[in-house]
């Protein structure tokens, strides 16, 4: 009887996800159904086949190399069979967290402080994280990661309230579900400039804006907004008149002074690449190329009067901004301070004590 229904949901599993590939097309395909068209019912064998014909139109670009789910409790590299069930309350009502950590030369980045944010998020939201506390989770994802054999990308995880049904409150879920993805792709840390804006779309509150959630719609609204307008991303400033945040990724400046500024955490993601930063740029204080380090509530206008700027994230990890809503920052080029912290993050993803090395498996067998 549990086999049966293993099958039973991983079927229920995988036509739901098929269902929903072919909601999100666009345009009319060869296959997709005109009106007054039969639509087809298809079988289990047919289902994964279409899986896989849609997966090679779709991911050509993207490089999903491993995903785990405790859905059907382990690790698949067959990425059409990468999916979540469509009743999990982090579809379809939004009840979920996830984080981000680097994979760089086979070592996993800071794992261990995304975990803890990671725990810090759902226990936020609510969800009884039990059966994965953080020693079980960093195993999860080791082993995911060597099964993938993926060296260098990110790694995300997701843990959500669980299927079960899609009514509001997740009481009906027997038990929450924990999903990681590992996403093959080579990293250069970001040495052009970027042109921002400032967003005219309505920032998260700080409970939901301080933990890391999946409830993103103002971040994508903020991000497409900015695209519009010819800009990489948008910067948020708070009701009180304060610098806040990007759409998905901290901000920090350096005043004409020589100051590093950043800006207060109380109302936004307390971001792990941010807090890196200020542990170690009072090596360039020692070094006398910056006069200090300082977290602060900062003004539009004192941010628009720095003489450098750039976004902070797990996946950058510096990016240089050198204009905002049309006003270049300082003199429009790369500044040779943010430079300077780039590479002192960079040289800490590649040599630092936070780092857990990956012990590859000889030989995977592949379930494709």
């Amino acid at each position: 009887m549990p086999t049966i229904r293993c099958f039973s949901s991983l079927f229920f599993f995988l036509f739901m996800h098929f269902l929903l590939y072919f909601a999100m097309v666009e345009e009319p395909t060869e296959s997709s159904p005109v009106h007054g068209e039969s639509i087809p019912v298809y079988g289990t064998s047919e289902v994964i086949a279409k899986l896989h014909e849609r997966t090679n139109v779709i991911k050509k670009n993207e490089k999903h190399v491993g995903m785990y789910s405790s859905v059907f409790g382990g690790i698949t590299l067959d990425p059409a069979l990468m999916v979540i069930p469509m009743d999990d309350h982090m579809i379809h009502r939004g009840h979920g967290v996830f984080d981000t950590t680097r994979i760089v030369n086979g070592y996993l980045y800071e794992v261990d402080k995304h975990i803890e944010r990671f725990l810090r998020s759902a226990s936020q939201a609510k969800i009884n994280t039990f059966p994965f506390p953080h020693a079980t989770l960093k195993n999860i994802l080791l082993q995911l990661v060597a099964a993938s054999l993926c060296k260098n990308g990110s790694l995300r995880f997701y843990l959500s309230s669980g299927p079960g049904n899609f009514l509001l409150s997740p009481s009906g879920c027997p038990t929450p579900t924990f999903y990681a993805v590992v996403i093959q792709e080579d990293y250069l840390p970001c040495k052009e400039g970027v042109k921002v804006i400032t967003s005219t779309i309505p920032m998260k509150q700080p409970l939901f804006a301080t933990s890391k959630n999946v409830n993103y719609l103002p971040n994508v609204l903020s991000k497409m907004l900015a695209e519009e307008k010819g800009a990489y991303a948008a910067i948020w400033v708070d009701d009180e008149g304060y610098i806040a945040e990007g759409s998905n990724l901290n901000v920090a400046f350096i005043s004409k002074a020589g100051e590093l500024l950043l800006p207060s955490f109380e109302k936004i993601l307390s971001g792990i690449t941010a807090k890196k930063l200020l542990e170690l740029a009072p090596k360039l204080v020692e070094q006398k190329m910056l006069k200090s380090v300082t977290v602060k509530n900062i003004t539009v206008a004192g941010a628009k009067n720095a003489s450098e700027m750039m976004y902070l994230g797990s996946n950058l990890p510096v990016l240089p901004i050198t204009m905002w809503d049309d006003k270049l920052i300082g003199d429009g080029k790369v500044g040779r301070l943010t430079l300077a912290l780039s590479d002192l993050l960079y040289e800490d993803m590649l040599s630092g004590p936070e780092r857990t090395l990956v012990s590859y498996a000889k030989k995977v067998f592949s379930n494709k």
